[in-house]
């Protein structure tokens, strides 16, 4: 039969020992604590985050549309009074742009495309802007391209044939076709059309400067002024 006194060395055995594998245990997380951890985004790291890499079309603000996807006929009047097919323009690149004069976001982005299109017009890019003024109401819309200095070909959608055809339920709506005639990218709502991430999108679909053509010019007459449109 074993002592009190016994007993108690026991118990008082029994308390050092948990007490040397408590502090063994705080020594250990101690050093746990120390050492270096891998976050995720650190180099090194198990579950690096790495910021997506976006392609050209989603730089420029452009969804991408699937391959051989064909556009609609397309044949219109213009503003000038000539008539215009996209059919017309199969080798080149070709920005259809739907709009209208009421369209605040249209007249927003109707500069930027005016930019693009001096600058890559010689390079066989060709803008057709299609007002979807129902009606097409000339008192309103000759003042309009005037104000805005819009160069590029004005079409005509008066009864939005066209504009259903093309399922165009927002505007602005803009495609982009390639040489060929397939459209390869939609954007609705304003875009920035001359910005670098724009130009560097449509330089794909562009000839190189040095092989570019000159651009066709049919010439116009008005009551009170002529010019060249270039197409």
């Amino acid at each position: 039969m074993k002592s009190w006194a016994s007993s108690t060395l026991l118990g008082a055995g029994r308390r050092a020992q948990l007490v040397r594998a408590a502090l063994a245990i705080v020594l250990v997380g101690g050093l746990v604590w120390a050492l270096p951890v891998r976050r995720p985004g650190v180099d090194g790291g198990h579950h690096a985050a790495h910021t997506p890499v976006l392609d050209p079309f989603e730089r420029a603000g452009v969804s991408e549309l699937r391959e051989g996807l064909r556009t609609p006929p397309l044949r219109l009047p213009r503003l000038d009074g000539g008539v215009t097919a996209l059919d017309e323009h199969r080798e080149r690149l070709v920005i259809v742009n739907f709009w209208a004069t009421w369209c605040g976001p249209c007249t927003l982005e109707m500069p930027t495309l005016e930019a693009l299109w001096r600058e890559y017009r010689e390079r066989g890019l060709v803008v057709l802007a299609v007002s979807v003024d129902r009606g097409a109401p000339r008192p309103l819309i000759e003042p309009y391209v005037a104000r805005l200095g819009l160069s590029f070909p004005i079409l005509l959608d008066a009864d939005l044939a066209a504009s259903r055809a093309w399922s165009v339920h927002g505007l602005p709506a803009t495609f982009v076709v390639r040489p060929g005639g397939d459209a390869v990218g939609m954007a609705v709502g304003a875009r920035e059309w001359n910005s670098a991430e724009m130009r560097a999108l449509l330089e794909r679909f562009l000839p190189h400067a040095g092989n570019a053509t000159l651009s066709r010019c049919h010439h116009s007459s008005a009551a009170t002024s002529r010019r060249a449109l270039c197409f």
